[in-house]
């Protein structure tokens, strides 16, 4: 009989290169005196491939999720060959998922790092907003156990330095000219009378922060109305929790669900709550995608420039989109709030990704001005140095999708041609912003990551009228766009710029596709679905 056990701790392990996991050093890392082996275990998600012969081409009608599982999903062989394999190493299996390709892992700092040929240090570094944040820490590239080549395609989580920035801002009250109720602005981007999102649902994903029931109540009673159904869900230990960071995470969430909520009242929406770390993103998404219920739609309002995440946590990630898309739930994501350099201090300019995936519906932003539901004016949102301004740009990573060949993506950096980003728009200037209320105060925030969970909202209504969940929503949106014209369902913004990029007739790389007009969106979609 064969012995199934690995390799004892002070023998060597055969291991090769995992492609994509070099990872480079945090901002401004520095040391803490903690023996990462006294703070327990660590838990990382490994990531693994798709049966050999799955066909990832997306179109038709959504799969149904136990057909998806058997296509799409892990095969059973190479879970049973990981799990073996890692747990004969001395690794405990936390949760296993054949449809999302996902085991979830744990073990002490010493056998993750001997396992996957790396070392771990606790630091503490600068973390995207600024402040010191502690954190495991890692440089260069992970390993594998040579029998694991080409069978797992990523391990997250072992280094949980802040993954993403939440993509809003906060208008000082004297700044402000003039500011919105979501539903003010359902009116003005004529949302489709005599709907309000019943029967769908959208999926909300936070990496930080929380909210209380008590002041959604209060916000949308405000209006006159009930509100949804909100439900909290933590991912990898992560949870609702309030009350902590209200300038921050707080005032994220509440914006979120706040939109979502008012602007389609009659959904059910789901919170889903994670660690801010590349594993805990992956996490929620893949978990909000898969759940028992599939959404309609998936409103993500974190990011960071396409450099700053290592290989395999893009493509990880860009999968879970996939998975989405195949399952016809539409993924909506903000793209960034600091112009075409994406914050970015190396003097080039970056995409903001999740946005930049072309499995996402990618959402900029404008400064919008009207009055009693007339529209005055809609621009380009940009406030100059330190005032924010839309993200937008070409992906130096995303290939030029077919769906986006007709319209002038500006020239790539890359042969194969950039993804042009956003796909749509609408207005995210705080100074002309969202009332919202965060943590008992009322305020008036922007940022793109408003505009995520209203086009999430608009998608919830548009579901709600045709009967039908739609996923990749751009094959459809860029059907009939040209390099002068966007087509039935927009109002095209052409002035202003985001840095670079200038707003023009047609698609460009600051507001897309231009702003909803929802109800000629329904009608345009109601051809398109028969």
């Amino acid at each position: 009989m064969s012995d199934k056990r690995g390799p004892k701790p002070s023998e060597p392990i055969d291991l090769i290169a995992l492609p994509g996991s070099e990872r480079s050093p945090a901002d401004s890392v520095a040391p803490r005196a903690v023996d990462l082996e006294r703070q327990g275990e660590i838990e990382a998600t490994v990531v693994l491939r798709r049966r050999a012969d799955a066909d990832t081409s997306l179109g038709g009608a959504p799969m149904d999720p136990a057909d998806f599982a058997e296509k799409l999903g892990a095969d059973p062989a190479d879970v049973e060959l990981v799990t073996s394999t890692l747990t004969s190493l001395g690794l405990r299996m936390v949760f296993t998922s054949i449809p999302s390709r996902r085991i979830r892992i744990a073990g002490d700092a010493s056998t993750m790092s001997r396992v996957f040929g790396v070392r771990l240090e606790a630091v503490t570094s600068r973390a995207l907003d600024g402040s010191e944040v502690q954190h495991r820490h890692r440089t260069g590239g992970l390993m594998l156990p040579a029998s694991l080549g080409g069978v797992v395609t990523a391990v997250l989580g072992l280094d949980d330095r802040p993954q993403a920035r939440a993509e809003f801002r906060v208008a000082e009250a004297r700044a402000v000219s003039v500011s919105y109720t979501p539903i003010e602005l359902g009116e003005i981007y004529r949302f489709p009378k005599g709907t309000d999102g019943k029967g769908q649902t959208i999926a909300i994903v936070e990496l930080g922060g929380g909210y209380r029931q008590a002041e959604l109540d209060e916000y949308f009673s405000g209006f006159g109305i009930t509100g949804p159904k909100v439900t909290a869900i933590g991912v990898d230990g992560a949870k609702n929790a309030p009350g902590q960071d209200a300038a921050g995470a707080d005032g994220e969430v509440l914006l979120d669900i706040e939109v979502a909520g008012a602007l389609s009242p009659g959904a059910e929406i789901a919170v889903y709550f994670a660690p801010n770390t590349d594993a805990g993103f992956v996490d929620a998404v893949s978990e909000a995608t898969h759940a028992s219920v599939t959404p309609t739609a998936i409103s993500i309002s974190w990011g960071q420039n396409e450099d700053a995440w290592t290989a395999q946590a893009r493509t990880a990630l860009d999968n879970a989109f996939v998975d989405a898309a195949a399952l016809g739930v539409t993924v909506t994501a903000a793209a960034g709030d600091n112009g075409s350099s994406d914050g970015a201090s190396d003097g080039r300019n970056h995409a903001d990704f999740p946005a930049s995936s072309p499995h996402v519906l990618g959402c900029g932003g404008t400064s919008l001005r009207a009055t009693t539901g007339t529209v005055e004016s809609e621009t380009v949102w940009n406030n100059g140095s330190g005032g924010g301004a839309t993200g937008g740009g070409v992906s130096t990573v995303f290939s030029l999708p077919t769906w986006q060949g007709g319209v002038a993506v500006p020239t790539p950096t890359i042969a194969t041609g950039g993804r042009g980003v956003p796909d749509v728009a609408a207005v995210a200037d705080p100074t002309t912003g969202y009332e919202v209320l965060v943590d008992g105060e009322r305020k008036v925030y922007g940022g793109t990551s408003a505009v995520a969970p209203l086009w999430a909202a608009l998608i919830a209504r548009l579901a709600e009228s045709t009967g039908k969940r739609f996923g990749l929503l751009q094959p459809t949106l860029y059907a009939d766009a040209t390099t002068k014209a966007t087509g039935e369902g927009f109002r095209d913004v052409t002035s202003g710029d985001n840095g670079e990029f200038a707003a023009a007739p047609g698609w460009d790389a600051c507001t897309g596709l231009g702003v909803p007009d929802g109800t000629a969106l329904l009608a345009r979609l109601e051809k398109a679905v028969g």
